[in-house]
């Protein structure tokens, strides 16, 4: 088995940071009123300013497939040029089309040579699921080397368009309030943005970090669906799917909307969140002294208080000045957060030779949790 390294990271973020007072004008008035859920949302996840691939007209500047290709190129020098690719590795919660996959348009506008492919879905495990592609493909022998993505293009998919159509239900968040966190909650938590990391399997360049190991876990067989979109949510649990649905009730149901369960997410995320930390770091012996830095994605600040409890009365508890974050500046970008955490500090200047790093990433969709293991060389 082969050693994996990341050696170098990179991040599109589009056009001009939106502060919390801006974001309306991009996203729209839902029935041309004020979101009453907005201020309270936010103050509650903290996040000050984010990035939205649409002008103020709503139309996009970027799509997703773009904001991956534009991370991507950063990564390319003299050392190692798109001709030297492998692998192609891409992960996101909201591809631009059904299909063709994500990797493949994202590949199509690298216009390189013939590369594997590997396209990661769901909710923000996808770009750790895209990462762990990689990281196995290198350790087993198959490539030398992959590029792997995390990106978002959720900011269209929260346009007030998207919800115009709820009227009735919407105008009433005082008698039916469910509705604002049900939908209204979300368009104040996402945004877009893409980061890329490029693996192989020999380090280079002033920091590498080698991927000691990476974990993932799946409570789907217990637990109902949470976070989703193209469907909507029976009182049984289910979840019918769009395809089931009358074209017309696309718009009246609000079918394409990115929909969460908050009452599941209030009892479960943390639980499980702690449950599956625990369950990784004891199989691969691993204490929480090892960690000089935590990366945690969280979607709200809300839950860092939370989580904080949660693994000190589990005994893995992590001093809160090696947890690193930059959910305030960035927003949640999904499932290219953890790449743009791990890319900001890793080109910071602060990390030194032989500092272990903790990645921890849940996914509220039917709560999947990611984890990775990481040595500075």
């Amino acid at each position: 088995m082969f050693e994996v390294y990341i050696t170098k990271a990179a991040k599109y973020l589009p056009n001009e940071p939106i502060s919390n007072d801006e974001m309306e004008s991009y996203l729209g008035l839902i029935n041309d009123a004020a979101s009453k859920a907005r201020r309270i949302i936010l103050r509650n996840n903290k996040i000050v300013s984010r990035y939205y691939a649409v002008d103020k007209n709503g139309k996009t500047t970027h799509n997703n497939a773009e904001l991956t290709h534009n991370a991507i190129i950063q990564l390319f020098d003299e050392n190692f040029t798109s001709q030297d690719l492998e692998v192609l590795s891409c992960g996101t919660s909201t591809p631009d089309i059904f299909l063709p996959s994500h990797a493949a348009m994202v590949h199509g506008l690298l216009k390189n040579k013939s590369v594997e492919l590997n396209s990661s879905t769901g909710v923000c495990c996808a770009g750790m699921n895209s990462l762990k592609y990689g990281f196995l493909s290198i350790k087993s022998g198959n490539s030398k080397n992959a590029i792997c993505t995390g990106s978002e293009k959720v900011s269209s998919w929260l346009n007030a368009q998207m919800y115009n159509h709820e009227a009735n239900n919407l105008k009433n968040l005082e008698e039916q309030p469910i509705i604002a966190f049900k939908k209204d909650f979300l368009r104040w938590m996402l945004s877009d943005g893409a980061g890329a990391f490029l693996l192989e399997n020999k380090p280079r360049g002033p920091i590498s970090l080698k991927i000691e190991w990476m974990e993932a876990f799946s409570y789907a067989f217990e637990l109902e669906t949470c976070m989703y979109a193209g469907g909507d949510k029976l009182e049984n649990g289910q979840i019918k799917s769009w395809s089931d649905y009358a074209p017309e009730e696309w718009l009246n149901e609000s079918v394409f909307a990115i929909k969460q369960d908050v009452k599941l997410l209030d009892e479960f995320i943390l639980a499980k969140g702690v449950e599956s930390m625990n369950d990784a770091m004891a199989k691969n012996k691993i204490t929480a002294d090892q960690i000089d830095y935590f990366i945690p994605h969280v979607s709200s600040n809300f839950f860092v208080e939370g989580l904080k409890k949660g693994l000190n009365e589990k005994g893995i508890g992590i001093a809160d000045e090696k947890w690193f974050m930059n959910l305030s500046r960035v927003g949640n970008v999904g499932s290219a957060s953890i790449y743009l955490a791990l890319e900001e500090l890793m080109n910071s200047g602060n990390l030194k030779k032989g500092d272990r790093i903790l990645l921890s990433v849940p996914e509220s969709g039917r709560f999947s949790f990611a984890y990775a293991y990481l040595t500075v060389y």
